[in-house]
């Protein structure tokens, strides 16, 4: 594994080596604007495989993707009016879209699923690195499946164990700032669905798409918009 350190690299050159990697079939470890991700090729079965086993996690559960706009994303994914709405107020950002999937994507993370999550993170290089690459990489946390999410490389490839050796290259952006996750947004369907509260809250999200949304159909836990 090699790792560089993002301060010294520069965004660009660190985000021309990550796509190399990318493009290989190899796993790369980077900075959010929320935390440490693993980012593989998201079409490749192989790469997303490597990133589950790097994890330890089960096959069922989905992995979200970065893409670099919403262009991108519409070529992967189907947007509905509430999507591009929240799009527009919230992204780049810690905003995760779970959108209809386009028929023909079938391989990586789109495999046997209907639905794919996507993010446009605030952090530059992630941004970056999608524009170098071309196409969709991998967006999931750091971690064993389970356990806490840690926020310097060392405590990471420590927590990771043997299972670190997948990781081609650790791109080190120093202690990341404890961050509230992404908050996510099933808008798939008619009634969007916050499935997950983090940095932004259900209350802007509903907020937002308040004029477009029926009265009183903000629930508690999953929340209907």
């Amino acid at each position: 594994m090699e790792i560089v350190r993002l301060s010294e690299a520069g965004v660009e050159a660190a985000a021309r080596s990550a796509a190399a990697v990318l493009r290989a079939g190899g796993v790369v470890l980077y900075p959010t604007d929320t935390l440490y991700g693993l980012g593989a090729d998201a079409l490749s079965d192989e790469a997303v495989e490597k990133v589950r086993r790097i994890k330890g996690r089960e096959g069922k559960k989905p992995i979200h993707c970065v893409v670099a706009d919403m262009e991108m994303a519409e070529e992967y994914a189907e947007l509905t009016a509430d999507a591009r709405l929240l799009a527009k107020e919230f992204f780049p950002g810690p905003l995760t879209l779970v959108l209809k999937k386009k028929p023909a994507m079938t391989s990586g993370i789109f495999r046997d699923i209907p639905t794919v999550g996507i993010r446009i993170p605030g952090g530059e290089f992630c941004r970056a690195l999608a524009r170098e690459f071309g196409r969709p990489y991998t967006a999931t946390s750091a971690n064993v499946s389970g356990t806490e999410s840690l926020s310097i490389v060392d405590g990471i490839l420590a927590q990771l164990d043997d299972n670190a050796r997948h990781i081609d290259l650790a791109l080190d952006a120093g202690e990341l700032r404890r961050r509230e996750p992404s908050t996510v947004v099933d808008t798939s369907a008619s009634q969007p669905i916050v499935l997950r509260e983090g940095a932004i809250s259900a209350h802007r999200i509903f907020t937002l798409l308040r004029p477009r949304a029926a009265e009183g159909s903000l629930t508690a836990g999953r929340r209907s918009i």
